[in-house]
């Protein structure tokens, strides 16, 4: 009989928040190295992009595979393995001696990391049933994970300014070394699934072809343009290759993705309020960081201290969240927290060519990350309510896709959007104006989630599970509303 199912819940959570805060840490880390990195590995301007580029890329194209793989094949397992490509792959980028060695340490990043992120987040809910432990529990890893975000800004600047830019790859080590010792501390292997299945290849390679080139289109547009006829043909095929995967998990006995989940009001809504969130939260970190350096002339090192009081908001807001969601629902805390992050993305976009960090970027600062924490705790609650043990992985792979997504789409969009109204004038002045128009769409996108969540997610707080298929030939749409 297998013993020991949920291993020890106080290791398996600390293992699982440390997972994410690394991830989390590198993404934002990089993106204040980049001038440093351009010069010391000769980067033609062009190219740059790519160490944030190809990781975004692999890491969105390989989520929903690494989501169900753990499924399949054990979460510890997959969780461990993904943790040691991405420790390794950072160490090859931390002695990078060209530009493509970098770009292909980056890939393996997030390889890695999209084999770890689902697993992490499978462990969670498997670990701690359903209800106000298990969203306690949540309410930890969204936090550390949003500390790692905003944290990253804070060790990129120091890092680069007093360290050189190799630590902001190094700086992973010590972070992945960590959870790999918590493994055998406490995580359980898992029990074995009830019968076997065979990896979904078709889904698969469908899947990670389709978002890869959506993510592919969407992030080079700023080098290639929203016309270019490349941008077009890229995402033409992202569609096709979309819409031949939805075809083909409506047809296979074990797919990648069971559409019958979708069906429920919970992950369906979740989903698309945590692409919303990241497009939203994502641009506040961008253009607020581009303001600071490049319109009110703050060093990489100032910017990084001034981002502070954003992520001390943002753990401030997850707390809150975990305590409301446990005594009420998900949609409780995640409308205010919609509409209170919009508020302050709103008030973000008054900034001025002629401001300061206390006068422009302080309140704003506070308001946006406390509406964004109380999104952030409960939305992964939401995206794994009724969800079956056996498919943990898949919604979490799941969810962890449209995080990234959004953030990708939503990014590269407003970062356009700002640019085209900039035009070629690059003051102070000129790019004020582009960043500011940036934060007020961002605005408008934290209220159309709050509207999701009031629309979508279902006001009561029991929960009718996820029906499953009766037999592997059953079809796999097979679903009623939660």
């Amino acid at each position: 009989m297998y013993k020991n199912s949920r291993g020890r819940p106080g290791v398996v959570l600390a293992a699982a928040a440390v997972a994410p805060f690394a991830f989390a840490l590198d993404m934002s880390v990089v993106n204040v190295a980049l001038p440093a990195i351009r010069t010391a590995l000769g980067f033609a301007p062009l190219d740059l992009s790519w160490v944030v580029h190809v990781y975004a890329l692999t890491l969105g194209g390989f989520l929903l595979l690494g989501g169900r793989a753990c499924d399949l094949y054990g979460r510890r397992r997959l969780f461990a393995l993904g943790l040691t490509v991405f420790g390794l792959c950072s160490l090859a980028g931390g002695l990078a001696q060209a530009p493509w060695q970098l770009v292909a340490a980056r890939a393996g990043q997030g390889l890695g990391a999209a084999a770890a992120a689902p697993a992490a987040l499978a462990m969670l809910t498997t670990t701690f049933v359903e209800g106000p432990r298990r969203v306690r529990a949540l309410g930890v890893w969204s936090a550390v994970n949003a500390a790692g975000g905003a944290l990253g800004v804070l060790a990129g600047g120091l890092l680069t300014e007093y360290a050189g830019w190799r630590w902001v790859m190094l700086i992973n080590l010590p972070v992945v070394a960590a959870a790999l010792a918590l493994i055998p501390a406490g995580v359980p292997a898992g029990a074995p699934p009830a019968r076997r299945e065979r990896l979904d290849a078709l889904g698969a390679v469908l899947a990670t072809g389709g978002v890869g080139l959506l993510v592919l289109g969407v992030v080079r547009t700023d080098a290639l343009g929203r016309g270019s006829p490349v941008t077009w043909v890229t995402l033409a095929a992202a569609a096709v290759l979309l819409a031949a995967f939805v075809l083909a998990e409506s047809k296979v006995p074990a797919p990648l993705l069971r559409l019958g989940l979708l069906r429920s009001r919970w992950v369906a809504g979740a989903n698309v309020l945590v692409f919303l969130a990241a497009a939203g939260q994502f641009t506040a970190f961008y253009f607020v960081s581009l303001y600071m350096q490049q319109v009110l002339g703050m060093g990489a090192a100032a910017t990084g201290i001034a981002f502070l009081p954003f992520s001390l908001g943002l753990i401030a807001g997850t707390v809150a969240a975990t305590r409301v969601t446990a005594a009420r629902t998900p949609r409780a805390s995640l409308v205010p927290g919609a509409l209170l992050a919009a508020a302050g993305l709103a008030w973000f976009a008054l900034i001025s060519p002629d401001g300061s960090f206390l006068a422009d970027v302080l309140g704003p600062s506070l308001v946006t990350s406390v509406g964004a924490g109380l999104v952030l705790a409960p939305v992964a609650a939401a995206a794994t309510t009724g969800v079956a043990p056996r498919e943990a992985g898949m919604a979490s792979g799941l969810m962890n896709s449209s995080r990234q997504l959004g953030g990708s789409i939503g990014l590269a969009a407003l970062a356009t959007v700002a640019a085209h109204h900039t035009g070629a004038v690059a003051g102070p002045a000129a790019l004020n104006d582009g960043y500011a128009l940036g934060l007020a769409v961002a605005a408008a996108v934290f209220v159309l989630a709050a509207v999701v969540a009031l629309g979508v997610l279902p006001r009561r707080r029991a929960v009718t599970p996820i029906p499953q298929p009766t037999s592997p030939t059953e079809n796999q749409m097979e679903g009623t509303p939660s």
